[in-house]
C-alpha cells in the first residue's frame, strides 16, 4: 500500500551490501499515484520528528485485570517483571554488531513484550486463549441462546436491534460490566434461535450527550448493504448458517514451500467483464490459471469488508467480515479449499495499520469522544492519519490487542488462510508514520523516541501468535523503512516476520524506464539494487505489484510499449521495434528481479502477460465505471496475440524454480557486471544466469564464470520461439568448463570463479544454464522434456483457457511459422501419458513438484533434480 522510501544503510561493510535499499530519497508523501487510486489524501501529513541519539523511553503503564473477558489499560502496582535472561541474551545483536549501541532499546521493547505475555498468561490463560475473543465478543451461541457482547466504555445505555425485534430495542437492553463490556443473552424461541441466520442486526447505544446512535457490531462476521439504494449504510448480519449450509473444508493445507512464488490477486476485479467477480467464480476460473503458471501461493487483497470499493480494500470497516461484494463467508471458504486442492497456499492481505474513517459503517463509529484508554483509537492528532484520512489504533490498549490478535486467529482458523501480508507496517512502526522521512539508513532513525514501541510489541505478539497456531504460516511485512530485525525471530529480539517486501526494486525499474535510455542502464547499479538487502532477513522481490498498476501509474508493459499495445500485438504481422524491445525487456526485468532480488517472488494479477492499461476502480471521477477494473483474460487466451509469449515465459520462470529451487538457495554470487557490453552474470544455487541488456550486440563465445566444473546446458532461454524470441540460442549444445587460475586462490580465477565456459548471448536475452549430472545421464535412458515443451503441455491442461503456447522443434530455426502450425493432436497423446491436471475440487490435486524442467532435445536422457550445495535458509 505504501510507496517506497529511501534507505541507504549506514552499516559496517560486511552488512552494507545486504542492507535495506530504496530509490533516490523518495518519501512516502511522493507516492501520489498510489494514494489517488486508494482515495487517500494528496497532502502530506506532519513532518518527521527529531531523532534522538539517547534513548529515553516513557514509563510503561501496567495493567489491572479482573475479568477474563475484558480490561482497560490503567495504572497499577503489578509486580510481574521480566527475567534478566530474557532481556540480556539478544541474538540479533550478535548478527549485526552495529545494533549494539541500541541494546537499551531492544531490552526495553523485549521487556514490554514479555511482560505483556505474562499478563495474558496470568489473566487470560495465555496468548492463544486471549486471541479467542471472537468466541466471547460479538454474537455467539451459549446454552440455548445467543449471547451478544460489545466493548463500548463510553456508552451510557445500550440495546441490540435488528430484524428479529422490528428494530425496537426496548425489550433487549444490555448490561454493562466494570470494564465497559455490554452484554445480553437472548434465549431461543421454541427451540429456534431468536435471531435468525442471515438477518440484520445493529448495536444501538446512547453516548454522553444523550444522543442514540446505531453502529455495526465491531465483531460482526458479515455485513451487507442494500444495492438498490445509493449511499445506503451497511448493516451487520448475524451469520450462523445451519449445518447443511456451512461449507466444510475437504482438503488439507499444502506444505510450506521452500520459497513462495506469490500471485497477488483481487477477487472483485478478476472478471473479464466490467463487473465485480465472485469468490466462487475466481475459484473456478482464475485459480486454475494461477496453478498452470506454477505459482505456489495466492495473496488475496480486499478480503476484509470495506464500504468504499475504490479504497482497494485498505479502508477496512468490518475486520471480521468478508467483503460481501464477492459473496458470503461460505463462498470464501470454497475458494480457499479449492486453492488447497490445487496445491496453492492462500495468504490474506491484512490491514491492522489503520481503519476507515467511516463512522456509520465502521469501527470508527464507536469513538464518541472518550479517552484513548476507552477507545480503539488514539485521540487527537495521534489517532488520525492525515495522509490516509483514517484512524490509528491504540496498540497499548488491552481490548485493542484482543480485537486485533483475535482477528488474526479468526482468519487462520475459520477460513484456513495460510498466513498474512501485513499492510502499512511502516506507518505502524513510527509515530511519524514514515511521512516525509527519507530514511537514510542511520540506525538512529529506527530506534528512538520516534519508534512506536507499542506497535512493535503488537507485531511481535502477532507473529508469536501466528507461529504458535500455525507453525508453517507465511508472514510478510510491507515495510519501506527497512527496520533492522523486522525479519528476524522474536526469540532473537526481532519482530518476527518471515519476509519483507523488497519495495525499492519496482521504484528502480520505474526510474530506469522513465528516465534512462537503454544505453544508460548501469549493470552495477541494477545488480546492487537487486542484491541490497539485510543479511539473514529474507525478502519477497517483485518488479511490479498492484501499486504499479493503478491509475496514475503504468505497468512495466505499458511503460515499454504504450499505445502500440493496442495495435502491434498481433502475431499475424511482424513485430515493430517497440514491441520487440518491450516483450524482450518485460521478460528480462521480471526474471532478473525474481532470480536476484530475494528469497521469494510476487506478481500481480495480469502482469504475467503484460496486461495493458491500468486499474481504475469505479468512482465519481470516472462515472462509476468498471471498464478499467477487470482483467482481460481473452488477450492471453487468443492464440494470435503476443500476450501469450510473456505468459508462457512467466510460467517457465516459476517452473524453473520448481525444478531447481534456486530461490531458496543461499548461494547467490554475482560474478560479472559488464558495463561496456551490458551483461550481468550470476549464480543462484548451481544455475548460471546470463543477462544481456545490450540493445544491439550479440556476443558469440562470451566467457562466463562458474563454480562447479563439468558440462552445462540451457535450462531456460528467453529468446526461444515459444516466448516470442528469435530462436538464436541452440538448446542442444553442450558447454564444457575450463579451469581458471590457481585452485583455492580466487584472485587468480576468472571473475573470482574457479571455472568458466563460453556461450552465445544475443542482445536483450537471458539464458540460464544447469550443470548436467553425467553419471545419471549415462545410466538413465528416459527422454528429457524441455522447459518450453513441458510448459506447453501444462498450458493445454489449464481449465477455461485456450492453449496459448507454441510447440517448437528447436532444431528448425529456419522456418518458425511451420512449427506454429504444428498439429495440436500430438498434445493429446502426451497428455494422456502425463495425466491431466485436476480441474474439479472433488479431485485431488496433482503435484507440481515432479515436472521435468531442463533444456535439451527430446532424445536426451533425463536429468535428475540437483540438490543445492549450500544449506537452505
Amino acid at each position: 500500500m505504501l510507496g517506497s522510501l529511501s534507505l541507504l544503510a549506514a552499516t559496517p561493510f560486511a552488512f552494507r551490501s545486504f542492507s535495506p535499499s530504496s530509490n533516490n530519497n523518495r518519501s512516502l508523501s511522493s507516492a501520489t499515484s498510489h494514494q489517488i487510486a486508494k482515495q487517500l489524501a494528496t497532502e502530506s501529513g506532519r513532518g518527521s520528528q527529531k531523532l534522538l541519539r539517547r534513548h529515553v523511553f516513557p514509563v510503561y503503564r501496567r495493567v489491572s485485570y479482573g475479568s477474563p473477558i475484558s480490561a482497560v489499560m490503567i495504572d497499577d502496582s503489578s509486580t510481574i517483571t521480566t527475567s534478566e535472561e530474557n532481556t540480556q541474551n539478544i541474538g540479533i545483536l550478535d548478527i549485526d554488531s552495529a545494533l549494539r549501541p541500541f541494546k537499551d532499546h531492544f531490552q526495553y521493547r523485549i521487556k514490554k513484550y514479555v511482560d505483556q505475555k505474562n499478563l495474558f498468561e496470568n489473566y487470560e490463560g495465555g496468548l492463544e486463549e486471549f486471541a479467542k475473543g471472537y468466541l466471547r465478543f460479538g454474537f455467539n451461541r451459549e446454552e440455548d441462546g445467543i449471547v451478544y457482547r460489545e466493548w463500548a466504555p463510553a456508552a451510557q445505555e445500550a440495546q441490540v436491534v435488528g430484524d428479529f425485534n422490528g428494530w425496537d430495542g426496548s425489550n433487549h437492553k444490555m448490561e454493562k460490566n466494570e470494564f465497559g463490556v455490554w452484554s445480553i443473552k437472548i434465549p431461543d424461541s421454541e427451540g429456534n434461535p431468536a435471531i435468525p441466520h442471515n438477518s440484520r442486526v445493529k448495536f444501538r447505544f446512547k453516548h454522553g450527550d444523550g444522543v442514540w446512535v446505531d453502529r455495526i457490531p465491531a465483531w460482526i462476521k458479515y455485513a451487507t448493504v442494500d444495492p438498490t439504494r445509493f449511499g445506503a449504510p451497511y448493516d451487520g448480519v448475524h451469520w450462523d448458517p445451519p449445518p447443511s449450509e456451512r461449507y466444510e473444508f475437504k482438503y488439507p493445507r499444502p506444505p510450506k514451500p521452500k520459497a513462495p512464488r506469490i500471485y497477488e490477486a483481487h477477487v472483485g476485479m478478476s472478471s473479464s467483464e466490467p463487473r465485480i467477480n465472485s469468490y466462487r467464480e475466481f475459484a473456478d476460473d482464475v485459480l486454475p490459471r494461477i496453478q498452470a503458471n506454477n505459482y505456489n501461493t495466492v495473496q488475496l487483497m480486499a478480503v476484509m469488508e470495506h464500504s468504499y470499493y475504490a479504497s482497494f480494500g485498505y479502508h477496512v470497516t468490518s475486520f471480521f467480515s468478508v467483503s460481501s461484494r464477492s459473496g458470503t463467508p461460505e463462498d470464501l471458504k470454497y475458494l480457499i479449499d479449492k486453492a488447497h486442492s490445487l496445491g496453492l497456499r492462500v495468504l490474506m492481505d491484512v490491514v491492522h495499520s489503520h481503519a476507515s474513517n467511516n463512522v456509520t459503517d465502521g469501527l470508527n463509529g464507536f469513538d464518541v469522544g472518550q479517552s484513548s484508554q476507552e477507545s480503539y483509537f488514539h485521540t487527537g492528532e495521534r489517532g488520525y492519519h492525515k495522509l490516509w484520512d483514517s484512524r490509528l489504533f491504540n496498540y497499548g490498549n488491552w481490548e485493542v490487542l484482543r480485537f486485533l490478535l483475535s482477528n488474526l486467529r479468526w482468519w487462520l482458523e475459520e477460513f484456513k488462510f495460510d498466513g498474512f501480508r501485513f499492510d502499512g507496517v511502516t506507518s505502524m512502526l513510527y509515530h511519524h508514520h514514515g511521512i516525509n522521512m527519507p530514511f537514510t539508513g542511520d540506525y538512529n532513525e529506527y530506534f528512538s523516541e520516534a519508534t512506536d514501541v507499542d506497535a512493535v510489541v503488537y507485531l511481535m505478539l502477532a507473529n508469536s501468535l501466528i507461529s504458535n497456531i500455525l507453525p508453517d504460516a507465511t508472514v510478510i511485512a510491507e515495510d519501506v523503512s527497512g527496520m533492522p530485525g523486522l525479519g528476524r525471530p522474536v526469540s532473537e529480539g526481532g519482530v518476527g516476520f518471515d519476509y519483507r517486501l523488497a519495495m525499492a526494486i519496482p521504484d528502480k525499474w520505474i526510474d530506469y524506464l522513465k528516465n534512462k535510455n537503454d544505453e544508460e542502464w548501469s549493470m552495477m547499479d541494477l545488480s546492487c539494487s537487486l542484491t541490497n538487502r539485510r543479511y539473514t532477513e529474507k525478502c519477497i522481490s517483485y518488479a511490479e505489484s498492484h501499486d504499479q498498476s493503478i491509475v496514475g501509474d503504468k505497468t512495466i508493459a505499458f511503460f515499454l510499449m504504450d499505445k502500440e499495445m493496442y495495435s502491434g500485438m498481433s502475431c499475424l504481422t511482424d513485430a515493430s521495434p517497440t514491441i520487440d524491445r518491450g516483450i524482450a525487456l518485460h521478460k528480462m526485468i521480471h526474471f532478473i528481479t525474481m532470480a536476484l532480488g530475494g528469497e521469494g517472488y510476487l506478481n500481480f494479477m495480469g502482469n504475467e502477460f503484460g496486461h495493458p492499461e491500468w486499474i481504475d476502480f469505479p468512482r465519481e471521477g470516472n462515472g462509476w465505471s468498471y471498464e478499467k477494473c477487470r482483467r482481460q483474460w481473452t488477450l492471453v487466451d487468443t492464440d494470435h496475440l503476443r500476450y501469450k509469449f510473456m505468459n508462457a515465459f512467466d510460467r517457465a520462470m516459476n517452473a524453473l524454480d520448481d525444478k531447481f529451487s534456486f530461490l531458496s538457495s543461499t548461494k547467490q554470487i554475482v560474478s560479472c557486471t559488464d558495463e561496456e557490453n551490458k551483461v550481468i552474470v550470476f549464480e543462484r544455487g548451481d544455475l548460471v544466469f546470463v543477462f544481456n541488456f545490450h540493445p544491439e550486440n550479440t556476443y558469440d563465445g562470451y566467457k562466463v564464470g562458474c563454480d562447479l566444473p563439468g558440462k552445462y546446458r540451457v535450462a531456460l532461454d528467453s529468446d526461444a520461439w515459444e516466448f516470442g524470441g528469435h530462436g538464436r540460442v541452440g538448446h542442444d549444445v553442450d558447454h564444457f568448463t575450463s579451469p581458471e587460475g590457481i585452485p583455492g586462490v580466487p584472485e587468480t580465477n576468472f571473475n573470482n570463479r574457479p571455472n568458466s565456459f563460453k556461450v552465445l548471448s544475443p542482445a536483450r536475452t537471458c539464458v540460464v544454464y544447469y550443470k548436467v549430472d553425467e553419471s545419471v545421464e549415462e545410466t538413465n535412458g528416459i527422454n528429457v522434456i524441455s522447459v518450453s515443451e513441458t510448459l506447453e503441455m501444462d498450458a493445454s491442461k489449464q481449465k477455461n483457457a485456450e492453449e496459448s503456447a507454441i510447440l517448437v522443434d528447436h532444431g528448425d530455426k529456419e522456418n518458425p511459422q511451420e512449427t506454429n502450425d504444428r498439429d495440436t493432436a500430438s498434445f493429446d497423446e502426451e497428455l494422456q501419458k502425463d495425466g491431466a491436471k485436476q480441474e474439479s475440487i472433488e479431485e485431488p490435486a496433482a503435484s507440481v513438484l515432479d515436472k521435468k524442467i531442463v533444456g535439451s532435445k527430446l532424445d536426451e536422457p533425463e536429468v535428475e533434480e540437483m540438490e543445492d550445495r549450500t544449506p537452505d535458509d
